[in-house]
């Protein structure tokens, strides 16, 4: 472990859209800076996800100099986005969470959105991520809040770990799905250097200069299964998951985390376990 780093670092502006892979990131309380501030959410203000609409894996959202977003996709016209003034927010449903979020400004975005996905749907962004949603309180500390994250603020994975599950799947009856890349599970921090599965015995980690707990393993769902490239569906990992990864009923891949300090991490940083 003495020779643990950062691989690389992933933010995901838009819930669901593709990632950017930054050099370096401010750590917020609730994730990393400009992570799954805005998401997507159909008429009856639940959240909409690859879950549903594999296509969002196509779609990419960019953070401009100036704020706000800029969206694109297959057979659309790009469109900017301004963060909303919070004058007005409306219910919205992420999974068992109810969340008061603000929509984009401009009905011109929600249309483009709509358009591309075939179905309604709006851009909602979360303009106080201090207050609006807290950490699952069965595994959090008082005051930790979360984006729109599936549930934590930080989401980490390593290499080692996905070389031996590539192994796993192609001593497996899909074989030829494999190996798989690591964008299959929207990780926010990418670690070399570690034993496989090393991270289900962590506690405590430090990032360069940043500290976080580790809150619960990550149970992973059908979007595992979506290429990201393409927005086609298969079987694995869920299938080598099920036979090799079950614990606590629930299949796992990486860490879940929580920052305990700010600062910047920074890829290449030295990734060192505390406990």
């Amino acid at each position: 472990m003495g020779n643990a780093q950062l691989r690389s670092i992933h933010v995901h502006p838009v819930k669901a859209f593709r990632g950017l892979a930054p050099r370096e990131a401010v750590v917020e309380p609730w994730g990393l800076a400009g992570d799954r501030r805005w998401m997507l959410i159909d008429d009856g203000g639940k959240v909409v996800t690859q879950r549903r609409q594999p296509r969002l894996a196509l779609a990419a959202a960019e953070l401009p100099p100036g704020g706000g977003l800029r969206l694109s996709a297959p057979g659309m016209k790009p469109v900017t986005v301004p963060v909303p003034k919070p004058v007005a927010t409306v219910p919205v449903e992420l999974f068992r969470d109810k969340v008061e979020a603000v929509p984009a400004e401009d009905a011109a975005v929600h249309a483009w959105c709509s358009a591309y996905l075939g179905a309604p749907v709006r851009l909602v962004h979360l303009d106080d991520p201090a207050t609006r949603r807290p950490v699952d309180p069965e595994f959090a500390l008082p005051g930790e809040t979360v984006s729109f994250a599936d549930g934590y603020p930080l989401l980490l994975t390593s290499t080692a770990s996905l070389d031996a599950l590539n192994s796993l799947i192609a001593a497996g009856d899909h074989a030829d799905e494999g190996p798989l890349p690591m964008n299959r599970f929207r990780p926010n921090a990418v670690v070399d250097g570690t034993d496989a599965w090393a991270e289900d015995g962590w506690s405590r980690l430090a990032i360069g200069e940043v500290t976080f707990r580790v809150a619960r393993m990550c149970g992973r769902c059908v979007v595992t299964t979506t290429d990201q490239g393409t927005a086609g569906r298969g079987k694995e990992p869920l299938l080598s998951l099920g036979r090799h990864r079950r614990i606590d009923g629930r299949l796992v891949f990486g860490q879940n985390l929580v920052p305990l300090t700010g600062g910047t991490i920074r890829v290449g940083d030295p990734v060192r376990v505390l406990g």
